[in-house]
């Protein structure tokens, strides 16, 4: 089965040589100074969970306040038929609000009696080369394949050690292929090796992982994506997705976006028996300034869909999914979820950039009875219900001194009933939670 999926991604490819590239991007390219950029991100980020029904002696709620200055260095590349270049990166990040009894949001680094640093950074880079349309990285990278994207929800991006090869030779078609060894979370001050973790199954680490993948564009409106990986000794995983969109007159589209994962231990299994395939639907309605969703996902398999976290569990975004939202993932064994959602773009009555979301999601029929290993918390889970209701309000300036500010009003409810407290959060079944986000971005060169 395996040989097959890879054997399907490696046809695709080959199908795609006949239409070649138009242009070379390295024939293009004006040189490692001339092509530079710099940038910086001035980001405030606060931060309140409260568990609203906590039965334990831990906290009962968590509330932070930090600032964050990022910035992000990119050269060009080097004339000639290989071009040469670097990235870099440093980070600072600043506590102005927290408490021994509210830390652990992540958005600041921990010491050893769990209070919260008053200041971190960090810097990394990578050095790159490109022949024709092809890149070839390594150093501190920031994938964001399906199947392995560092977490990008809370303050800084998280980064992963490791190579990186991205290619657009042929007309239409993406190829993502990384092999990584470390990874560091946004509020952690270096990459740990070892440190590759599990979201859902705790703290068993892997080696490296291994990936590859690609997108390609059948049509303006029909794109297909393929991908798969190898987390060593815990599991392989494969992606796909589909999404098509069909144009209904100036004002109105409809769009369906299809995904599905599949994932299997392999190896010494570290984390145990797996056997998941886990897909979701989504249906989307644009009407002017309007856009309504519906989506449906499904696990089937007796352990959750995980995927890979950074640094002992923090989060990550390796989860393309529909109903994978704000807090919740639903994406628990055996769990069927349905979400409703609901957009609007105020540019349409007269206010560019401001925007409204809402949505809501309602899962049900979890069932961990079978879970075994790293999973083996959810046995006690035989009939889990849970929902998740999340509201949006954003405003990016568009003119002005404060031109692309943006300002981000986050807020989610969650609840699950006595069966299911959220894959072993030992925090209970409700919890109500607020995020404010504050982004400026500066372009310096």
């Amino acid at each position: 089965m395996q040989v097959m999926k890879w054997s399907a991604l490696a046809l695709a490819v080959t199908a795609g040589t006949t239409q070649l590239a138009f242009a070379s991007a390295q024939d293009e390219s004006k040189g490692f100074v001339e092509d530079s950029s710099l940038d910086l991100l001035n980001k405030n980020f606060y931060f309140n969970r409260d568990f609203k029904n906590n039965s334990s002696d831990s906290q009962s709620y968590r509330e932070e306040w930090a600032h964050g200055i990022l910035a992000n260095f990119a050269s060009g590349y080097t004339q000639g038929t290989v071009g040469f270049g670097v990235d870099a990166h440093a980070a600072l990040g600043l506590k102005l609000d927290s408490g021994g009894g509210t830390a652990g949001t992540d958005l600041l680094p921990r010491n050893s009696e769990g209070e919260s640093e008053d200041e971190y950074s960090y810097a990394g880079g990578a050095v790159k080369a490109r022949i024709s349309n092809t890149e070839l990285k390594y150093g501190d990278l920031i994938p964001t394949a399906p199947v392995f994207a560092t977490g990008t929800a809370r303050m800084f991006p998280g980064t992963a050690t490791g190579f990186q090869v991205l290619s657009s030779e042929i007309d239409g078609l993406s190829i993502d292929a990384g092999h990584f060894t470390a990874i560091r979370d946004g509020s952690a001050n270096t990459n740990s090796d070892g440190k590759i973790t599990l979201y859902y199954g705790g703290a068993i680490d892997a080696a490296s992982v291994d990936y590859l993948g690609g997108t390609y564009g059948i049509s303006e409106n029909l794109s297909v994506t393929v991908y798969g990986s190898k987390l060593e000794d815990i599991w392989n995983q494969y992606y796909g997705n589909l999404n098509y969109s069909i144009p209904l007159s100036d004002s109105q589209a409809l769009n369906f976006d299809f995904n599905i994962y599949d994932t299997s231990e392999t190896g010494d299994e570290l984390a145990g028996e797996i056997d998941n395939t886990t897909w979701s639907l989504s249906a989307a309605y644009s009407l002017g300034a309007h856009k309504f969703t519906l989506a449906h996902q499904q696990v089937d398999g007796d352990t959750p869909l995980d995927y890979i976290s950074m640094d002992g569990g923090n989060y990550g975004d390796s989860i393309f999914l529909a109903n994978s939202v704000q807090y919740s993932d639903f994406n628990g064994p055996n769990e069927k979820s349905w979400q409703a959602r609901y957009d609007l773009d105020m540019a349409a009555y007269g206010v560019p950039g401001l925007s409204f979301m809402a949505r809501y999601v309602t899962g049900e029929d979890i069932d961990g009875t079978k879970a075994t290993g790293a999973y083996s918390y959810y046995s006690t889970v035989e009939d889990g219900k849970e929902w998740e209701r999340n509201l949006e309000a954003k405003y990016v300036f568009q003119e002005g001194p404060a031109k692309d500010l943006s300002i981000r009003l986050r807020h989610s409810t969650w609840r699950a009933n006595g069966e299911y407290n959220g894959g072993g959060d030992v925090y209970g079944n409700d919890l109500d939670e607020i995020r404010v986000i504050t982004e400026y971005p500066l372009s310096i060169l």
